[in-house]
């Protein structure tokens, strides 16, 4: 039981400090505006994706009902696939378009130990 815990809190930790991280980028960096335009997308889109990813990471870390972290775990899956096909279609070169894919298999791995953490309450 201890183990999960710990597999859980750096599993969550390393997808929240990723998520926090981009989040400041992409307010911040000048180079992921321009990401955002070779990608194809509006430069509205980004500040809407900070946004988001900060409320997740809340929503993730808090104690918060199961419903409302189910949300934030599906965010953040949407927008791990999102990347990678992205990234994958916009011509990025290796590893580049794979980076979303193995966060989002660190997310896999908290949203399966947390909800088993949860069956044993």
């Amino acid at each position: 039981m201890k183990t999960l815990r710990i597999v859980y809190w750096v599993s969550t930790a390393i997808v929240a400090l990723m998520m926090t991280y981009s989040a400041y980028a992409y307010f911040t960096d000048v180079k992921i505006d321009q990401a955002f335009r070779h990608l194809g997308f509006p430069a509205y889109f980004r500040i809407e994706l900070a946004i988001a990813k900060l409320i997740g990471v809340v929503l993730l870390l808090a104690p918060v009902g199961a419903r409302i972290k189910e949300w934030a775990y599906a965010g953040f899956t949407f927008t791990f696939i999102s990347a990678g096909v992205a990234h994958g279609f916009s011509g990025d070169p290796m590893p580049v378009p794979v980076v979303p894919f193995v966060f989002l298999a660190v997310l896999a791995v908290s949203y399966f130990t947390y909800h088993k953490l949860n069956k044993s309450k």
